[in-house]
């Protein structure tokens, strides 16, 4: 290849000689990086995940996680994976996933040091969580999904600044998925993302699910035939609130704002929730 133009910003493996090079024994040829496809679905890769203890990394991070909710081993090896390395951009520069386990008498648990995360927040007087008020932005959304309102389609044109985009485009676009994140960071706020446990590890989930979000969109159309996108997240959410959270999620993306508080202002519904709070006057949480 001429260039790097098609490739992520850093590939485990790829560069095995530079100081710092985590992924041993498992190093790729460049000349067979274009044509590199995903153990799973056989589909090129986006966002390369590779499994600890084991190295291996023929996997998007996508297929790998919705692999490992039902399996705790590697689909090439069948070694046990403990944790999942991925959004690669350098040796030392990527994310983790923590394989849920499940112990001797069936029950699912956070891996050890997720455990900690939950309990280094615990006290003798947090037997019960404390009931801290909900930010009204919230609550307005929370009202959206327990009626299952659908906002309203607004055509693309000049005039109204709505632009549409493609995997292909979100994949490509930093901006969008920075966008992605600043609405997923408040709107996942309203579900208990299973395991059900202390407010430390739903936020743990919670960064988790965004993240898997946002990788899914990097390789599947939100209005695709296949409805696969829907599926994915359907099987964490449930239909329902999967194909409504997708829904605005596109509407937010294909929007000209930038900030929560001015699309709140900006989405029409056929009919406003009783109890819809106007955040105009209030900072959005995550904004």
């Amino acid at each position: 290849m001429d260039s790097d133009d098609t490739l992520p910003e850093y590939i485990p493996g790829l560069r095995s000689g530079q100081d710092g090079f985590r992924i041993r024994d498992a190093a790729l040829q460049r000349s067979n990086v274009e044509a590199d496809t995903c153990t799973i679905c056989l589909q090129g890769i986006t966002d390369r995940a590779v499994t600890v203890p084991c190295n291996h990394l023929s996997f998007d991070f996508p297929c790998l996680a919705q692999w490992l909710r039902n399996n705790t081993t590697c689909p090439l090896c069948k070694a046990e994976v403990d944790v999942v390395q991925y959004a690669w951009r350098g040796p030392d520069d990527y994310k983790t996933f923590e394989v849920r386990r499940r112990d001797s008498r069936g029950k699912r648990k956070v891996l050890e040091n997720l455990e900690r995360v939950a309990s280094a927040s615990r006290t003798h007087h947090d037997e019960e969580l404390p009931i801290i008020p909900e930010h009204p932005a919230v609550a307005r959304r929370r009202r959206v999904y327990a009626e299952q309102t659908f906002s309203l389609h607004i055509g693309r044109n000049k005039r109204s600044g709505y632009t549409d985009f493609t995997a292909a485009v979100f994949a490509a676009s930093a901006d969008l998925q920075r966008r992605a994140r600043t609405f997923l960071r408040r709107e996942l706020q309203i579900f208990e993302v299973p395991p059900q446990g202390r407010l430390a590890a739903q936020q743990a989930r919670r960064d988790w699910l965004m993240e898997y979000i946002i990788a899914i969109l990097k390789v599947n159309e939100v209005k695709a035939a296949d409805g696969h996108a829907g599926t994915l997240v359907a099987e964490i959410l449930g239909q329902g609130n999967a194909g409504l959270l997708l829904h605005e999620l596109t509407a937010w993306l294909r929007s000209p704002f930038d900030g929560l508080e001015a699309w709140d202002g900006g989405v029409q519904y056929l009919s406003s929730p009783p109890t819809a709070v106007k955040t105009n006057a209030s900072t959005c949480p995550n904004d």
